[in-house]
């Protein structure tokens, strides 16, 4: 194994802070990234990690020969973008993380045509819902819906938010349909939650068509991980809930949902849509399917569609 590899495997395990995680990461045995990791500290001649049973710190050396190395891996990147883009087309591997619902209604039929018309790229696609570091966990692409926090990554807004509340026919001829917040507020509500978020507030306007100052909690009596299931809890309904558009599978019509408090402006909370990538120069292969994924949703996305006069509605 070349010394530039044993560098990067060193890296992965300071930046993993295991053994354990840095072997997954290569699909490597951890006996056998731990003998490769003694023999690049025999090649250069210093140990570069203090080891005890459960953890390991750098050394004096093994922190300057990290920061070395991070820079080493940088460069050599560089050069793979750079020869990447004199492509004609795109080939090689493309790592993406995406969030689960997402993945699966919309990067799915997107890796399908993309490989059929580019037979030497391979993709990997991890979905899971938390945010992945992806420098570290060495992906590609990452999709994220939300609110971007401030990173040195790169992120192109594939979609702005398109929020809405919405309730089943069903569940509305029970409870009736509120006319205000603070009747909205008095109903049972579905939440997703999944570990530190949960999306259980509203910011709306205190009266009709006024502007979203005023943040309102819903009463979760239902808290869900799952996009899907809180989508089919609704449907069959246990309660209203705050979507964005792109939860919807199809029409609300054909899922029997009614939109509520369509009067009210709904704020964004400055959350969207993105395609998130750790370089500024972009290869042609992660250019070629963030392209390819905007084409497929349509600007503006097609899901608008789902709920009829969306853009005369929440203002």
């Amino acid at each position: 194994m070349s010394n530039t590899k044993q560098l990067s495997l060193f890296v992965d395990v300071v930046q993993q802070g295991s053994f354990v995680k840095a072997a997954a990461l290569h699909n490597m045995d951890n006996s056998l990234l731990s003998k490769q990791i003694k023999k690049l500290e025999t090649e250069l001649g210093v140990q570069l990690l203090n080891r005890s049973t459960r953890s390991f710190a750098l050394t004096p050396a093994g922190e300057e020969i990290f920061d070395k190395a991070l820079q080493l891996l940088d460069t050599l990147g560089d050069i793979q973008i750079i020869a990447d883009s004199y492509q004609l087309e795109p080939k090689g591997t493309l790592r993406i993380v995406a969030p689960i619902f997402f993945g699966q209604q919309y990067l799915q039929p997107v890796v399908s045509q993309f490989m059929k018309q580019y037979p030497q790229v391979k993709i990997s696609m991890v979905l899971e819902d938390r945010r992945s570091d992806i420098i570290a966990d060495h992906y590609d692409l990452a999709f994220r819906i939300g609110k971007l926090n401030a990173s040195n990554l790169i992120a192109k807004k594939l979609a702005n938010t398109h929020f809405a509340l919405v309730a089943s026919k069903s569940f509305v001829k029970q409870q009736g349909m509120p006319e205000t917040p603070e009747q909205l507020l008095a109903l049972p509500a579905v939440v997703y939650s999944n570990g530190e978020r949960v999306l259980d507030h509203i910011k709306l306007g205190e009266t009709p068509h006024g502007e979203p100052n005023q943040s309102y909690r819903m009463r979760g009596n239902y808290k869900v991980s799952d996009v899907r299931a809180l989508m089919g809890a609704v449907c069959d309904g246990l309660g209203y809930s705050m979507i964005d558009l792109f939860n919807l599978e199809c029409s609300a019509e054909q899922l029997g949902l009614v939109p509520l408090l369509t009067n009210y402006q709904i704020s964004t909370m400055d959350t969207g849509i993105y395609a998130v990538y750790p370089h500024r120069k972009q290869t042609v292969l992660v250019k070629e399917f963030i392209g390819a994924v905007q084409q497929y949703i349509g600007t503006p996305p097609f899901w608008l569609e789902h709920l009829p006069n969306y853009q005369q509605l929440y203002k």
